[in-house]
């Protein structure tokens, strides 16, 4: 009848971008599934048949960022202009907005219960990793071919580069202190210039 029935599911997409802004706006420690449930309007247990573990929300919850990050990293590497400003733009997207950063509060989280995570979750964690490496390492290796930058293996520069990053954006995210992300992105520049930036050849 008019009016009647049960009121039908979001979609899966719906409950992540929840989630991401409940991240955002209370904090992970308030993302749970009865305020998830609460918040689009389903049960507990409903929501537990989608996900079947807070583990999983927060996978799929952090594959469905980096799905965004990803669209948005692949229109940086691909607009037109040299491979250091491209550079640039990839560090500016990695390094986290600043302290409890919702996207690296996430990521955080997972990476702490990874320890106990089978070897599926590790594997899509894993993937999401790959992603960042394929690319930073592409566009490493066009640098050298078209002599931006100095003669570094492509695949090495970028492990130790994105350990760096990985070190800086943890300072920015848990509000280390000292750090902030301006002065984040100013240590990575000034790296960047003295590691991959052509030396003068002597006269």
């Amino acid at each position: 009848m008019a009016g009647g029935g049960r009121r039908p599911a979001p979609p899966r997409e719906d409950l992540l971008a929840a989630a991401m802004a409940m991240i955002a706006e209370r904090g992970l420690e308030r993302l749970t599934m009865a305020a998830l449930g609460r918040e689009v309007g389903m049960s507990s247990g409903h929501l537990l048949y989608y996900f079947r573990t807070k583990d999983e929300l927060l996978l799929q919850t952090l594959e469905w960022s980096e799905g965004r990050l990803g669209a948005e990293r692949g229109r940086l590497l691909t607009r037109p202009g040299g491979a250091r400003e491209r550079l640039d733009a990839y560090v500016e997207l990695y390094v986290p907005d600043g302290h409890r950063d919702p996207h690296w509060t996430l990521w955080l989280e997972v990476w702490n219960r990874s320890q106990n995570a089978p070897d599926d979750a590790r594997d899509r964690q894993a993937a999401i990793e790959g992603a960042w490496h394929r690319d930073l390492t592409a566009l490493l290796a066009e640098g050298v071919s078209r002599g931006e930058f100095r003669a570094v293996d492509p695949d090495r520069f970028a492990t130790r580069l994105r350990a760096l990053l990985d070190g800086f954006a943890i300072h920015v995210a848990i509000g280390l202190r000292g750090t902030d992300r301006r002065r984040v992105l100013t240590h990575v520049r000034e790296f960047l210039d003295e590691h991959l930036n052509q030396r003068p050849t002597a006269s």
